[in-house]
């Protein structure tokens, strides 16, 4: 026992715990930008398996479990409620939408990343929106480094092909654009 009259091990795991807790953020804004009807319920929901599960969640950085948990818990909800999914007919029913709920992309990004598939997507704004490393994002979709870069490597190539792809129209657009005169 220590001072405070607990069990060392229940003070320990508090503060793993404080720890973990203390990306509760992240986990917000990720369903956040799932589309998420209530993010802050999925991130209680996150954090109250972790709590449960805490041996699970790794010491050196447990974002990739619980944006992993995050994901599974949306999945979850999304196939109960099929009819409330905002996917597309033609996308897995497992996929989720994170372009769903944002209204201040730039409108030819987010017309060049809905040309990707969902895996696509997901590949690049892990990096990009929840700050992951490439090892990181890997883990949290419980795929192999490798596959994540070959993954990665393949959606930046579609995106940036889709962009460049755009490029010629808005050029002759502008060309055909009447000039005004001072």
């Amino acid at each position: 026992m220590n001072m405070s009259g607990q069990p060392e091990r229940n003070v320990a795991a508090e503060q793993r715990f404080a720890d973990v807790f203390s990306h509760l953020g992240l986990i917000t804004a990720y369903a956040q930008r799932r589309g998420v009807p209530d993010p802050d319920d999925i991130a209680a929901d996150v954090m109250t398996i972790a709590w449960r599960r805490l041996t699970h969640v790794p010491v050196d950085d447990p974002r990739p479990w619980l944006i992993a948990t995050a994901r599974n818990l949306i999945l979850a909800d999304r196939r109960k409620h099929p009819a409330e999914s905002e996917l597309d007919a033609q996308d897995s029913t497992d996929a989720i939408d994170p372009l769903s709920a944002i209204a201040a992309l730039d409108p030819e990004l987010e017309s060049a990343l809905r040309t990707l598939s969902h895996s696509d997507r997901e590949a690049l704004l892990l990096l990009a929106w929840e700050d992951l490393t490439p090892k990181a994002a890997a883990a949290s979709l419980g795929i192999t480094q490798a596959a994540f870069r070959v993954r990665l490597h393949r959606a930046r190539r579609r995106l940036i092909g889709e962009l460049e792809s755009d490029q010629p129209s808005r050029r002759a657009q502008s060309r055909r654009a009447p000039v005004e005169e001072p």
